[in-house]
């Protein structure tokens, strides 16, 4: 029994070196933080005790086994949506579309001066090649849901305001379904002025709350597919 305590935990602290080892292998603009060691390393613990607990004539080996077992799998879509953050930096470089992170959410925020007109729900000519860029990255990584929302300032009346949202929302969706991205996965929301990033007394404020945002979620089960 001893030293099938000692493997367990030798198996464990295995694996958190090796969750440790498996940080985001991109240099990005901002700390990443992503899960890829924290889902491994707990993988590998609860992997080490079922392990043992199933293997009864060898604990130590079976925790090992499931220590190795386990922690790969919890890593997976943290590694996976590693890939997907560095290929979205990547081709929106220059673009003025923002990456940014949040464990396994990736956002994508729009400024509204780049993708539409003032008062309009027509893309801009000029971005068609970021959409079209995001919507092959979308096709590439299926593994996630797509919600397109889309937000205003405050000037004007709130009912108007909703409804651009709603249509700037769509428009971008629509967009991205049409160059092959699969419907099922994207879903729109048009909030308005409810959610301002800045202050709408100033011009620069309003500026950035005139935005459509994409945020990129794991489908229910999606494990990190393989991805060339």
């Amino acid at each position: 029994m001893f030293v099938s305590r000692r493997l367990i935990i030798a198996a464990t602290a295995v694996a958190l070196l090796a969750g440790c080892a498996s940080q985001n292998p991109y240099d990005t603009q901002e700390p990443s933080s992503n899960k890829t060691a924290k889902y491994g390393a707990l993988g590998a613990l609860a992997g080490a005790v079922a392990g043992a607990a199933i293997n009864h004539d060898n604990r130590g080996k079976g925790a090992l086994i499931g220590a190795a077992v386990a922690g790969a799998a919890g890593a997976g879509y943290g590694y996976y949506a590693d890939k997907q953050e560095a290929e979205l930096r990547r081709s929106m470089q220059g673009t003025g579309v923002e990456v940014q992170r949040q464990g396994d959410t990736i956002q994508l925020i729009m400024p509204g001066n780049i993708t539409f007109a003032t008062d309009s729900a027509n893309i801009a000519s000029s971005f068609y090649s970021p959409l079209n860029n995001l919507a092959n990255s979308f096709k590439q990584y299926n593994q996630n849901s797509i919600e397109v929302v889309g937000h205003t300032d405050s000037t004007g009346s709130h009912a108007h305001n909703m409804d651009l949202s709603q249509r700037r929302a769509q428009s971008v969706a629509g967009y991205l379904t049409a160059q092959g991205v699969d419907a099922s996965r994207v879903s729109t929301r048009g909030m308005g002025p409810d959610q301002p990033v800045a202050s709408n007394a100033t011009t620069d404020g309003r500026a950035q709350n005139r935005r459509v945002e994409v945020t990129l979620r794991p489908l229910p089960g999606a494990q990190g597919a393989q991805v060339q």
